[in-house]
């Protein structure tokens, strides 16, 4: 009951290792620095991603699932996160990585040879009720997530989407057998970014010359969204060394440049990405409340939560 003590509570909900450090790792460290109890719960050990550097290309699945757990728990180390788990199937055993296929630059989709033992072929209700039980567990007051593409349409980030807004139903309720004590969340997010701060950012990356830099006018991924839709930015300027540090944990993943003119990190396909100093979000549940920046978003995902509420 100690984590319950703390005032304000947040739930980070993903499908790999990394995508946690890569959507909110200074969010999640501000809060953590703040006397928060943060947890995260990730759905699969990532034992289908693709191996950046050459000297671990050796892994087989299980090897990369079990060395990408270690790098997480360096990452929640960096981030001081002390709550992290991964998501259970009611026999105890975990969900495995379902893998990718691009459909289109940009977009991913699930591929056509799914191992039963994979995330989305998994029953979504079993996997619903399993988020509900660790809900109903922390009381959160804020749940976070993708949005309904999963960032850029991976399977797993989808599905993971779909079954954290079904717990969050089922969460509320007393459970299958009418015996577990309800938790309704005060407010539900999804990890964004505003379409004019994409785009700039592409922009410069382009101007600089970057090598593998996207066209600023092309099509981007589900996660970019106008900008009247984003609802939250919080700024993680001050968690900037913890951020870098929790990415950097993830080594098998991806790679920084911090040398560089803009400041980015390159996952598999080398496309950089601007390591920003603000966090954004769009409320779904809830009511957006001060204090707000000078575009008009709220700047603390507890804003308008009652303490213990």
């Amino acid at each position: 009951m100690e984590r319950l003590d703390q005032p304000r509570r947040v739930l980070f909900v993903h499908a790999h290792p990394d995508d946690e450090s890569l959507c909110a790792a200074g969010t999640m460290a501000r809060y953590a620095d703040a006397g928060a109890h943060v947890a995260l719960l990730t759905a699969t050990r990532g034992e289908l991603g693709d191996i950046v550097p050459p000297e671990h290309a050796h892994l087989d699945p299980d090897g990369l699932g079990e060395l990408r757990t270690h790098e997480l728990a360096t990452a929640m180390e960096a981030l001081g996160v002390g709550d992290h788990r991964f998501l259970a199937r009611p026999d105890g055993s975990g969900y495995r990585d379902s893998g990718m296929v691009w459909a289109e630059p940009g977009r991913a989709a699930a591929g056509t040879d799914i191992d039963p033992r994979a995330f989305v072929a998994a029953d979504p209700e079993e996997a619903a009720l399993g988020v509900a039980d660790v809900i109903r567990e922390l009381r959160p007051q804020v749940v976070v997530t993708y949005e309904p593409g999963g960032g850029y349409g991976h399977p797993d980030h989808v599905r993971v989407h779909e079954v954290t807004m079904r717990a969050l139903v089922l969460a509320a309720g007393s459970g299958p057998d009418g015996t577990a004590v309800p938790w309704n969340v005060a407010k539900v997010y999804w990890h964004v970014l505003p379409e004019s701060v994409a785009r700039a950012g592409v922009r410069r990356l382009h101007e600089t010359g970057a090598p593998g830099a996207a066209d600023p006018e092309e099509n981007l991924p589900s996660m970019v969204t106008p900008d009247a839709d984003v609802t939250t930015a919080v700024d993680v300027t001050e968690q900037l060394a913890a951020k870098v540090a929790a990415l950097r944990a993830h080594a098998t993943q991806l790679t920084l440049d911090l040398e560089a003119e803009v400041p980015a990190l390159r996952l598999s396909n080398d496309a950089p990405q601007p390591v920003l100093p603000r966090e954004f979000f769009r409320l779904v549940h809830g009511v957006v409340s001060g204090p707000f920046d000078r575009d008009g978003r709220e700047t603390d995902l507890f804003a308008g939560v009652a303490p213990n509420g």
